[in-house]
C-alpha cells in the first residue's frame, strides 16, 4: 500500500480561504509564486505541495487522485480553514474537482486553469514521452519537450537566441523528484462523473496556445459544470510564466464578483 506523506504547506495572508492545487511536475513555487502576493492580500492562502514536489517527500508507490484530493483538504484542515475556494491548475484541476466531489460542504468556489476531466489522445501521447524521458534520466531532452509542449509559440519563439539555453537550464533545474508519479495521475484519472454535481461558482480559464492540454478540454469543463464562467488567455500551458498579471486579474475579478 502506498504511504502518502503529509503535504508540506505554506500559509499566506488572512481572509476567506483559498486552497491551491498545482500541476504535475510543478510545485506551489513553480506554478503560483508570481500571483501569491496578490492572492494573499485579501485571502488566507493554503499552499500544499504534492508528494515529490517542494518540501514534500515522495510517496512510497503510485499516487492516486483521491489521495491528492484528500491531501490538500488535510492541509486546509491543518491551517484551520473550514471552507475555501479551490484554485486548480492542470493536474490541480482534476484534484480540485475531485476534492469538491468528496467534500462539497467545504468548497465555496472553483477556479480551473488549463484543465481537463480526462486526458485526450494528445495529452496521453505527451504523458508517454514525459514519463519515458524521466525514466531514462534525460532531463536535457525533457526540458526541451516541456518547452515545446508547455510554452506557447509566441513566448518561446519570442525569446532572444542567447536566452534559450539559460531558459532550458532553468526548466531542467525545476523538475521535481515526483514529476513522473504526478504525471501518471493525469493519465489515470477521469472526473467526468463529478462535474454535474458541482453547484458552486466556477471559473474555467483556457490557455489558447496550449498544446499539452488543448483548450477544448476547458470548454468541456465549462459546458458540464452548471453555471460555469469561461475565459481565455492567449498563452501556452503556463500562464504564470507568460502572462501572470492577466491570469491574476481573471482570478481576482472572479473572486471579487462572487465575494469568495
Amino acid at each position: 500500500m502506498t504511504r502518502i506523506p503529509a503535504f508540506a504547506t505554506t500559509v499566506h495572508g488572512t481572509g476567506p480561504g483559498l486552497l491551491l492545487a498545482h500541476g504535475a511536475g510543478g510545485s506551489i513555487e513553480g506554478n503560483y509564486a508570481p500571483i501569491l502576493p496578490a492572492l494573499s492580500a485579501g485571502h488566507t492562502v493554503v499552499a500544499p505541495d504534492y508528494p515529490g514536489s517542494g518540501a514534500t517527500p515522495r510517496a512510497t508507490g503510485p499516487l492516486a487522485l483521491d489521495a491528492l484530493a484528500d491531501g490538500i483538504v488535510a492541509a486546509a484542515n491543518e491551517a484551520g480553514l473550514e471552507t475555501f475556494t479551490l484554485l486548480g491548475y492542470s493536474l490541480g484541476t482534476l484534484v480540485s474537482v475531485r476534492a469538491a466531489a468528496r467534500y462539497p460542504e467545504r468548497v465555496r468556489g472553483l477556479v480551473l486553469t488549463a484543465g481537463l476531466a480526462k486526458a485526450d489522445n494528445r495529452t496521453r501521447a505527451s504523458l508517454f514521452l514525459w514519463q519515458r524521458l524521466l525514466e531514462q534520466g534525460d532531463l536535457e531532452a525533457f526540458a526541451r519537450f516541456v518547452a515545446l509542449s508547455g510554452f506557447g509559440e509566441t513566448f518561446f519563439n519570442g525569446l532572444p537566441e542567447a536566452a534559450v539555453g539559460p531558459f532550458l537550464e532553468l526548466v531542467e533545474r525545476g523538475v521535481p523528484a515526483g514529476a513522473a508519479e504526478q504525471a501518471a495521475v493525469v493519465g489515470a484519472s477521469d472526473t467526468t462523473g463529478d462535474l454535474a454535481g458541482i453547484s458552486v461558482p466556477t471559473l474555467v480559464i483556457a490557455p489558447l496556445q496550449d498544446t499539452l492540454v488543448a483548450p477544448a478540454n476547458s470548454r468541456f469543463l465549462a459546458d458540464r459544470i452548471a453555471g460555469a464562467e469561461y475565459a481565455e488567455i492567449d498563452t501556452g500551458h503556463v500562464p504564470m510564466a507568460e502572462r501572470p498579471e492577466e491570469w491574476q486579474k481573471l482570478i481576482l475579478d472572479f473572486l471579487d464578483r462572487h465575494e469568495l
